[in-house]
């Protein structure tokens, strides 16, 4: 009530000319202004922030993660459409080549590729010609962009030009995107040799008079037959082979088939030529330089066919580079041709097969490995059966072996003193050496030959001629692979066999092995007589021998065994017989005391004769 002043601040003004409003400084009537001096713009928008001040600052979102160019890319390709140009220098109908080709960009690791699509029967290596990568922009390092890539331009990949026509919408949207203006599209070129040969080409037929529907109605079913030969006996392994000519009267058609026999060694294929029109006469054609090939042949290119006047009994026919010769038809054949064409000589032809040379077998020379007989049935068979034995002689003579002692012819005196035993079996007319060892001779004994068929000097593979019974005679010569041997000696068994069989070997070698054994034989009749003359007992001999013993053993010198040894290698005959004076002779090189009177009387009742001593009965008195 006591208020009397109520005027207000003034709060509009000019400034610059322009009208401006302030804040009242004082209240209403001068008084002291404690509201907020705020315009209403500033209240108002503090009354938008009304609940910040209230619950404070509201926090904020955190950031979201980070994502890689690989995954946030990831099956993201731009697709462009290109073409290249290519020169083809060798050929005469097309100089260039138009091929289409994609352009691939990967979003997720900058890689491009670039692939061909492939047209069947093109003869071009198609697909991927550009496998993924980084494909390089210069010489400086640096590799095509994403933003490199536009409609309408040429791009340069390894020395090739690609021209970009066009991309898909994937890629056009994604450019765009990315602020990158994008050239109108462009038309795909194409191959102005391939879309030439889509053209269909453009044929000229001549109507005809000639039914073929009235010909098929008429002669189907209907098959002239021929029966040739072709002789191919001028080419190595070549012969003359029947065939089988089928002519098809319904669409003029020939047939050529193969005529088998049992066990012939050939594969059954029945047909030689296919059914289908053979052409006679071609069209001349003009010289072309380049060379070309024809998989199947046309009307165009033939001037003339096959037709059944140009098959004839007795002439020769040439289908596809092989001559035929027809030597009969069947008799449908002849009567068609009576009537069709009036023919009426259908006399077949005799075919006369050319002799087989006949190769003389030559038989390859013998080279010394395994018997001959045997080696020789390899040149006669590829399955070589062995050679057939003589069983009954085999079974006749088994066991029966013929033994001769043999010396080496040789100019090494070392080999003049080795002895050889010869054995030759009469089961199979073969011959081993042996060689008994001697000691302290230097030389191995043992198997000298194995058990084999030695042939005659001079003897060839064609006639071979191998040693035998009567060959073998005391003082031959036996030449056996290079070593010749000389007969001294034979076993007793030798004589009785030949004896026995005279009738089988020569009189010459029956006595020369008679008049070898005779000494001995009178050697030994002498010695059974002179025993039988002195009536000296056996149990006499036996008595002096111990009594001899028992005077040795007191002397120690003597050495039995030695002493048998020299008797027995002064005994080369194996007689048992020796010469007196060489006994003698031999006994005082040993030391043995002759004079002794039991060794003197010892002497005397194994003495044959006066000159001859039988010193196996006087060993006896010298146990080994």
């Amino acid at each position: 009530p006591q208020k009397t002043s109520f005027h207000r601040s003034q709060t509009l003004g000019y400034k610059n000319g322009f009208a401006v409003s302030r804040l009242p400084t004082v209240g209403i009537g001068g008084e002291r202004l404690y509201v907020n001096q705020l315009s209403q713009a500033e209240l108002d928008g503090l009354s938008n922030v009304r609940p910040t001040l209230t619950y404070g600052r509201a926090k904020k979102a955190p950031p979201s993660g980070f994502i890689p160019a690989h995954v946030a890319f990831d099956k993201k390709i731009l697709k462009f459409d290109a073409y290249f140009q290519e020169d083809v220098p060798l050929s005469t109908e097309e100089h260039y080549r138009i091929r289409q080709v994609c352009i691939y960009y990967y979003l997720e690791d900058d890689s491009m590729s670039v692939i061909e699509p492939v047209v069947q029967n093109s003869g071009l290596p198609q697909g991927k010609l550009i496998r993924r990568h980084r494909v390089p922009k210069n010489d400086r390092g640096d590799h095509y962009h994403w933003k490199d890539l536009n409609r309408g331009m040429n791009i340069t990949m390894y020395g090739r030009t690609y021209r970009i026509v066009d991309c898909d919408p994937f890629t056009q949207v994604f450019l765009e995107s990315q602020g990158i203006e994008l050239n109108p599209p462009e038309e795909m070129v194409f191959d102005p040799y391939t879309e030439l040969r889509r053209m269909p080409m453009r044929k000229y037929v001549t109507p005809s008079d000639f039914d073929q529907l009235k010909q098929f109605l008429t002669y189907d079913k209907q098959v002239l037959r021929f029966y040739a030969m072709w002789d191919d006996t001028d080419n190595m392994f070549g012969e003359n082979r029947p065939y089988i000519i089928h002519y098809y009267l319904a669409d003029n058609t020939v047939e050529v088939r193969e005529v088998y026999k049992k066990n012939d060694g050939r594969d059954p294929f029945p047909i030689l030529i296919k059914r289908q029109r053979l052409p006679k006469t071609f069209v001349e054609k003009k010289k072309k330089t380049f060379p070309s090939c024809v998989l199947e042949i046309s009307d165009q290119e033939v001037l003339e066919w096959y037709t059944a006047k140009d098959f004839a009994v007795g002439k020769s026919t040439t289908l596809l580079g092989r001559t035929f010769f027809i030597y009969d038809c069947d008799e449908f054949t002849r009567n068609f041709y009576r009537d069709k064409f009036g023919i009426t000589d259908f006399q077949p032809v005799e075919i006369k097969k050319k002799p087989l040379e006949e190769v003389p077998q030559v038989v390859p020379p013998y080279n010394g490995f395994g018997f001959l007989e045997d080696s020789l049935q390899n040149c006669f068979s590829l399955l070589p059966k062995p050679p057939r034995k003589d069983i009954i002689k085999i079974l006749e003579n088994h066991n029966k072996v013929l033994r001769y002692q043999v010396v080496l012819e040789s100019p090494n005196p070392e080999d003049r003193k080795r002895r050889f035993i010869l054995s030759y079996f009469l089961s199979d007319d073969m011959i081993s050496i042996y060689e008994p060892p001697v000691r302290n001779s230097g030389i191995i004994g043992g198997k000298y030959l194995g058990k084999t068929r030695v042939p005659k000097p001079g003897s060839t593979a064609d006639n071979a001629t191998y040693y035998g019974p009567s060959d073998f005679t005391i003082g031959s010569k036996i030449e056996v692979f290079g070593h010749r041997f000389v007969i001294t000696d034979a076993d007793e068994y030798v004589l009785n066999y030949m004896e026995s069989n005279a009738e089988s070997f020569p009189a010459a070698a029956l006595q020369s092995l008679r008049d070898h054994f005779r000494p001995r034989q009178v050697v030994k009749e002498t010695a059974n007589s002179d025993i039988t003359t002195l009536g000296t007992s056996k149990q006499e001999l036996d008595e002096l021998i111990g009594q001899v013993q028992g005077e040795l053993k007191l002397q120690k010198s003597l050495n039995n065994k030695n002493i048998r040894e020299a008797f027995l290698q002064c005994d080369e005959d194996g007689s048992g017989i020796l010469d007196k004076g060489k006994f003698l002779d031999l006994c005082d090189s040993l030391g043995v005391p002759t004079k002794a009177f039991l060794v003197t009387k010892l002497i005397d009742l194994c003495s044959c004769g006066e000159e001859k001593i039988n010193y196996r009965s006087f060993l006896r008195a010298f146990p080994s």
